[in-house]
């Protein structure tokens, strides 16, 4: 073979690899979806089986009553939790909508009273007052189908993220060390300690976000039962469960609580902003620092910089594991691409 014939042999394989690797992420593009569901269903099974694992070593005596059904208990004891929680919140919450429908009709005229009295409301008449609560109510209520809509499809999502996890953790090792087997043997070696380096600390994100969602759902009880807000208890629980959401889940938990706290007065409303204000200063000047700093060993501009990427990239679910993947990114850049000193 020539040499010219051998460069243009080389040209041409360098044109079929860049349209592969083209027609490779314009796949990728098409079915990011499904990617990112992968993605972080596999990211937490990382996080979740060392957890399983552990579960699965509990011993009664010399009997491991879990051994081979850990996934099952931790699946159960979840859904479990989850079934508590909506047998004592939703019967409350329907039963005071009930009652709101029931007293809308004798409290129309105190609602309109009220309403005359705002600034510049007091200038329209009472049948353009009308026309235009009946259009917000009818886009409410448009809204609020749309919702449910794109709701349903995020359940939808969730469950199967969760279905996926669950075969991860059952399957993970054999997809491991498939994963792994592209790679040579020394590299592959390097390669799994890398990664298990990686896992240790995501394992060690976990517990210091769970730290932080105890500390924000007692909290928030204990202000809310003070409080005497309607669904304290309930109120508190989700606040804490939203909090695993780094920023947004505290945004959605002042929201909810002010606008539940509202309907009683503007002062528990007052109190649940002041309560989310202190409660966001010691947070994020003693609480993240002392407990993610410590177990993460992440900068806080590292950390800012992956929640911006996170939402931005995938909304709440990018959001929710930015922290982990800036973990998995920094140990991969620790050690490939930093030069340690000799």
């Amino acid at each position: 073979m020539t040499e010219s014939s051998s460069r243009s042999h080389d040209h041409r394989g360098d044109i079929l690899f860049v349209f592969a690797v083209a027609a490779a992420g314009y796949v990728a593009w098409l079915v990011r979806d499904v990617l990112i569901l992968l993605y972080v269903s596999a990211l937490f099974a990382v996080v979740f089986t060392p957890i399983v694992r552990a579960t699965g070593r509990l011993r009664v005596g010399r009997w491991q009553p879990l051994k081979g059904k850990a996934v099952l208990f931790l699946l159960l004891a979840v859904l479990g939790a989850f079934t508590a929680f909506g047998y004592f919140t939703i019967p409350p919450v329907l039963h005071d909508l009930d009652q709101l429908s029931r007293q809308a009709p004798a409290k129309v005229p105190e609602w309109m009273g009220k309403l005359q009295r705002v600034p510049f409301i007091d200038r329209l008449d009472d049948d353009e007052v009308v026309d235009k609560l009946q259009g917000y109510a009818g886009q409410a209520a448009t809204y609020t189908l749309l919702s449910v809509k794109n709701w349903a499809g995020k359940l939808a999502d969730v469950i199967s993220g969760v279905v996926l996890m669950l075969y991860f953790i059952l399957e993970g090792d054999q997809a491991y060390h498939w994963f792994l087997s592209f790679f040579p043997q020394p590299r592959r070696a390097r390669l799994r300690s890398t990664l298990d380096r990686a896992a240790v600390r995501m394992g060690k994100w976990l517990l210091g976000q769970a730290s932080l969602m105890l500390i924000l759902g007692t909290a928030s009880t204990i202000t809310f039962v003070l409080l005497h807000l309607r669904y304290a208890y309930a109120l508190g629980v989700l606040t804490g469960l939203l909090n695993i959401v780094p920023v947004l889940g505290v945004t959605v938990s002042l929201v909810l609580a002010a606008s539940v706290a509202l309907i009683d007065s503007w002062q528990h409303a007052l109190g649940v902003v002041i309560f989310f204000g202190v409660y966001l200063q010691v947070e994020n000047s003693y609480l993240i620092p002392r407990i993610m700093k410590s177990r993460v060993d992440l900068p806080a501009l590292a950390v800012l910089v992956s929640l911006l990427l996170g939402f931005s990239l995938a909304g709440i679910v990018g959001g929710l594991v930015s922290v982990p993947t800036a973990v998995l990114v920094a140990v991969l850049i620790e050690e490939y691409l930093v030069q340690k000193d000799a």
